[in-house]
């Protein structure tokens, strides 16, 4: 059984950082891409960044491209989302994410896995 569990969110300053993480276990992940999206009530789930396990490949969000970075450890079978110069607007539930594809990492819908969420608060 797949699992996946995310741990680093907190309550931050704007202008700050914080580093998630996620570590996943129940299968190996070579040809899965590992994606992290966020949520706020009352809105729908949005991409934030993904990584392809095989060849490293990464995607982000243009709201995120040049602040967030998304890394992976193989060895450990863990995804990271470093996040510098948070904003307010970065407030959400951050939630990982596994999925068997070969594109459409951007589409939440296309992933099978997913961890239980992780709070970020950015304060103005």
């Amino acid at each position: 059984q797949v699992q996946l569990v995310e741990s680093g969110g907190g309550l931050v300053q704007a202008g700050g950082s914080l580093r998630l993480s996620c570590a996943a276990s129940g299968r190996t992940f070579n040809n899965y891409a590992m994606g992290w999206f966020r949520q706020v009530p009352g809105k729908e789930r949005e991409f934030v960044a993904a990584i392809k396990w095989s060849g490293g490949s990464s995607y982000y969000a243009d709201s995120v491209k040049g602040r967030f970075t998304i890394s992976g450890d193989n060895a450990k079978n863990t995804v990271y989302l470093q996040m510098n110069s948070l904003k307010p607007d970065d407030t959400a539930v951050y939630s990982c994410a596994a999925g068997s594809m070969f594109s459409g990492v951007r589409n939440y819908r296309n992933y099978d896995h997913w961890g239980q969420g992780t709070q970020v608060t950015v304060s103005s």
